[in-house]
């Protein structure tokens, strides 16, 4: 039998629910991996600045990252693009008002959203672990469903141009440096790290934009 060329690795196949699926070889995923890294660099930078663009370049890269994390058997994950296709629709239609009166601006969570936020990652943490332990064969099924809530959560915040989701996405992008590391996608470690850096920036830049709007 005919070894395939040095340098490029056959497709693999993935099983999912008796299914198998045919995914490609290593060296496309990585090129989409810097695709995919280079349209997430750019969206977190377009949040930061509070430009409505940041919501269809979210998208490219959201669509990229899912079918990377699915051949990952990260479905945690890709769940997880899945929502933030949707939440993304939902910041889209939310920072396009034009009416300043109904627009979104910077603003803090109350206590009572805090709590709820609290809850709603303790519980949907748990669940979406017992899934993927009990029903998948996913990889990291304690670190992907933990990491999938807290990125849930600082999505939906971003959404409603809550300040704390760069707090969120700090402590999600910690965690996703080691996860993606683990499964040998160096691209997606690395632009976790670069994520890390720019959730401290959006931090900085959101906290002195209210305190300006809150001054004037």
């Amino acid at each position: 039998m005919e070894k395939p060329s040095e340098g490029l690795q056959p497709a693999r196949q993935l099983t999912l629910g008796g299914l198998k699926l045919q995914t490609l070889n290593h060296s496309s995923l990585n090129n989409l991996e810097i695709i995919g890294a280079l349209f997430g660099i750019a969206g977190v930078w377009l949040t930061v600045k509070e430009k409505v663009w940041c919501f269809p370049v979210g998208i490219i890269n959201v669509v990229i990252t899912a079918y990377l994390v699915f051949t990952q058997k990260l479905y945690a994950d890709t769940l997880q693009q899945v929502v933030y296709f949707i939440l993304l629709i939902l910041g889209w239609v939310n920072w396009s008002k034009i009416d300043k009166a109904t627009s979104v601006k910077i603003n803090f969570l109350t206590s009572q959203q805090r709590i709820i936020s609290f809850i709603v990652f303790i519980g949907g943490s748990a669940i979406m672990y017992l899934l993927l332990k009990n029903y998948t064969d996913a990889a990291l099924p304690f670190w992907d469903s933990t990491g999938t809530n807290i990125c849930f959560i600082a999505q939906y915040l971003i959404a409603k141009k809550k300040i704390e989701n760069w707090l969120l996405w700090m402590v999600g992008n910690v965690l996703y440096i080691g996860i993606f590391y683990v499964k040998g996608m160096e691209y997606y470690s690395v632009l976790s790290l670069i994520y890390l850096g720019q959730a401290v920036v959006g931090w900085r830049d959101w906290k002195r934009k209210l305190i300006d709007a809150n001054n004037f």
